[in-house]
């Protein structure tokens, strides 16, 4: 593991990573999150609950920006965003003994995942608008706890994934990994397209979307994005404690 932003991020990538989420789908209950820059941000800013957070079983660093940032401390981070680790997962040959639950898209988007990834073990999670602590969000949990899956894709945007996934701990669920991967199944489907691979090596995959959906995306990347450099500088030159 690499500690950078008071976060213990996981060494694995690719291959590696794959093995290891599959070995944790067979193992007793787990889930991953993948921290990027505007997750580092709110953490930071006590707009997530850090325990929820801190508590994830790995933490797969999903910004290329935070891997720059970290090598100017001379750390490394292993950066597989979670859409491409999506992809290969669901390519995998362990997609064809794994029952892979998906937890967030519609039926449609599920249908077009499905029709993408045919030799995959698909099944659909309907996940209506959810709110923590809500009836539904309760009904939801429950729902999802009892379901049949090794692995589940959950797709209901940061942190309210991550808080779902905490919370089937919580509740009890025997086994499985979720895996808090956002928006990766739009992604895969077209309904969103990623940045162009040239963009991607040079880092500038947020500068694509906020020139995609810049009403969307401008108060994430221009407003709140930028203060990643503060706390860098607060936290990994200074060494301060984390708020």
């Amino acid at each position: 593991m690499t500690r950078f932003m008071t976060l213990d991020f996981t060494d694995d990538d690719g291959p590696a990573l794959l093995d290891r989420v599959a070995r944790l789908a067979r193992g007793p209950y787990a889930y991953v999150v993948t921290p990027n820059v505007d997750h580092v941000v709110k953490l930071m800013e006590g707009r997530v609950d850090r325990e929820v957070y801190q508590g994830a079983d790995l933490k797969l660093c999903d910004s290329r920006i935070l891997g720059h940032l970290a090598r100017l401390r001379g750390k490394r981070l292993a950066v597989y965003p979670g859409s491409d680790m999506t992809a290969d997962l669901l390519a995998s040959d362990a997609a064809e003994q794994l029952a892979i639950a998906v937890f967030g898209p519609d039926r449609a988007a599920f249908d077009d995942l499905a029709a993408r990834y045919r030799k995959a073990r698909l099944s659909f999670l309907d996940a209506p608008v959810l709110t923590p602590g809500a009836p539904a969000w309760d009904r939801a949990v429950g729902e999802v706890l009892a379901a049949d899956w090794d692995v589940l894709l959950t797709c209901i945007s940061f942190p309210k994934q991550e808080r779902f996934a905490y919370a089937l701990r919580v509740a009890g669920r025997p086994h499985g990994v979720a895996l808090c991967v956002g928006a990766s199944v739009d992604f895969l489907t077209g309904r969103q397209q990623r940045a162009p691979r040239l963009f991607q090596k040079l880092s500038l995959e947020w500068l694509h979307r906020l020139l995609s959906q810049p009403r969307r995306m401008f108060r994430r990347y221009v407003v709140e994005g930028p203060a990643i450099l503060g706390w860098f500088i607060r936290i990994e030159v200074l060494g301060s404690r984390a708020p």
